[in-house]
C-alpha cells in the first residue's frame, strides 16, 4: 500500500492525466507528469513535470526515481522505453499496452477469451486488402493497426473501388466489416491489486464524426440486456492481463448480442460522468487501485446522468453553460479550440 504523501508518476499529459492528478491530490498524493509535449495540460495541476521524448531513457529513469508508483493516461505510450522505469511499480502492466496498441492483436486476444468482434482481417499489403475485401465484403472500415483515435486513421470502404481513391499510409492496416448495431455502449471496470473488481454502470454512447459526443446512464434498452455478457468478457480480459486500475471495453449492442469494438487500458471519456454521477469516480478508483488502497463504491449517485463533450468551438459557450445552475462544467485548459478537438465536457444529474 502506497500511502498518501507519496508521488504518483503519470505517463502522458492530456486531459485524462489532468483529471487523474486532481483525483490524486484529493487523496493527498502529489503527481509527476512525463510527456513529450511542452504544453501538457496535466502539468498545470501537478507537482512536477518532465518534458522529454518517450525514448529519452535517462529522463525516464530520473522521472521514475521521483515516483512511488507509475501509471499512464495514454495507450500509445511506447513500451520499450518503459524498461528505464526499473523496479518502480507500473500499473496497469505493459502487457495491456502491448495488447491494445495493435488492433489486430487486440481482436485476436479477445477472440481467444470468447469475445465476438466485427469480422476482421489483416490488410498489411494490397494483396491482403484484396483478400479481406473478398472474404468480408463491403461496406467496411479500413484502419491503421496502431495509433489513431477519435476517428483518425480510419477510412470507410463502401465498395472495392473506394480503395483506389485512397492515399493509404505505408503501415500495417486492418479491415473490419460493418456491424449492424442498435446502440453503442462501454463497460468500465476497476480492478484492485488483490483482484477485487468494481463495475460502473454502462453508458449509452453516441459518436459524431468518430468522436464521442454524449454518454448517458442508465443506458436503457437494448443495452441493459447485453451488459452481463459484456461485463463477463471485460472481467476475463482484466484477469488474463492481471490488470490493475481502470479498464474500458467498447461494444456494439446488436440483435445477436454484444459485439466487441475496442479496449482502452486506462480511464475513459465515456466514464467522465462518474466525477459527479458515481459515488467514487473512475479517476479516484484508478488512483486507489494502483496505490493498493481499497476500492470505492462505483454505484450511481443520481437517478440518471448525462455527459456531453465540448468539441472545438463548443467550449467557447462556457458563459451560457454556466448560466444553467444544474450544469457541471469541466474545461481542460487547452489552447485555442480547433475542429474535432476535445476541449471539455458538461455533466448533468437527474436526482429523482
Amino acid at each position: 500500500m502506497i500511502p498518501p504523501g507519496e508521488t504518483i508518476g503519470i505517463l502522458g499529459g492530456g486531459q485524462l492525466g489532468r483529471m487523474l492528478a486532481v483525483a490524486a491530490a484529493q487523496l493527498g498524493y502529489r503527481c509527476h507528469i512525463f510527456a513529450p509535449e511542452e504544453d501538457a495540460i496535466a502539468a498545470d495541476v501537478s507537482a512536477a513535470y518532465t518534458c522529454a521524448p518517450w525514448d529519452d531513457v535517462e529522463a525516464m529513469a530520473r522521472f521514475a526515481a521521483d515516483c512511488a508508483v507509475i501509471t499512464y493516461e495514454f495507450e500509445n505510450v511506447p513500451v520499450t522505453p518503459l524498461l528505464a522505469l526499473g523496479e518502480v511499480p507500473l500499473h496497469p502492466h505493459p502487457r495491456a499496452l502491448e495488447t491494445a496498441q495493435d488492433r489486430l492483436n487486440e481482436k485476436q486476444f479477445v477472440v481467444g477469451l470468447g469475445g465476438t468482434p466485427a469480422p476482421f482481417a489483416p490488410a498489411d499489403t494490397p494483396a491482403d486488402l484484396d483478400e479481406a475485401l473478398h472474404t468480408i465484403g463491403t461496406p467496411g472500415i479500413l484502419k491503421t493497426r496502431r495509433e489513431g483515435y477519435d476517428g483518425k486513421g480510419q477510412w470507410r470502404i463502401m465498395s472495392a473501388a473506394d480503395v483506389d481513391a485512397l492515399d493509404l499510409p505505408s503501415q500495417p492496416l486492418i479491415y473490419e466489416g460493418f456491424v449492424d448495431f442498435q446502440a453503442e455502449f462501454s463497460v468500465i471496470l476497476c480492478r484492485a491489486l488483490n483482484g477485487d473488481v468494481r463495475f460502473y454502470d454502462s453508458a449509452r454512447n453516441v459518436h459524431e464524426g468518430g468522436i464521442l459526443a454524449r454518454s448517458t446512464v442508465p443506458a436503457g434498452d437494448p443495452i441493459a440486456a447485453q451488459v452481463k455478457p459484456a461485463r463477463e468478457l471485460a472481467a476475463a480480459v482484466a484477469e488474463a492481463l492481471d490488470y490493475v486500475g481502470v479498464l474500458t471495453l467498447e461494444f456494439f449492442a446488436t440483435e445477436a448480442g454484444p459485439v466487441f469494438n475496442e479496449m482502452a487500458p486506462r480511464v475513459h471519456n465515456s466514464g467522465h460522468w462518474t466525477i459527479e454521477g458515481a459515488v467514487i469516480s473512475q479517476f479516484e478508483n484508478h488512483v486507489r487501485a494502483i496505490c493498493g488502497l481499497p476500492l470505492g463504491d462505483a454505484g450511481l449517485a443520481a437517478a440518471a446522468v448525462n455527459m456531453c463533450n465540448l468539441i472545438g468551438e463548443d467550449a467557447q459557450d462556457w458563459a451560457t453553460i454556466l448560466a444553467d445552475p444544474a450544469n457541471h462544467l469541466h474545461l481542460y485548459g487547452k489552447g485555442p479550440p480547433s475542429p474535432g478537438r476535445k476541449m471539455g465536457h458538461v455533466t448533468r444529474l437527474t436526482l429523482a
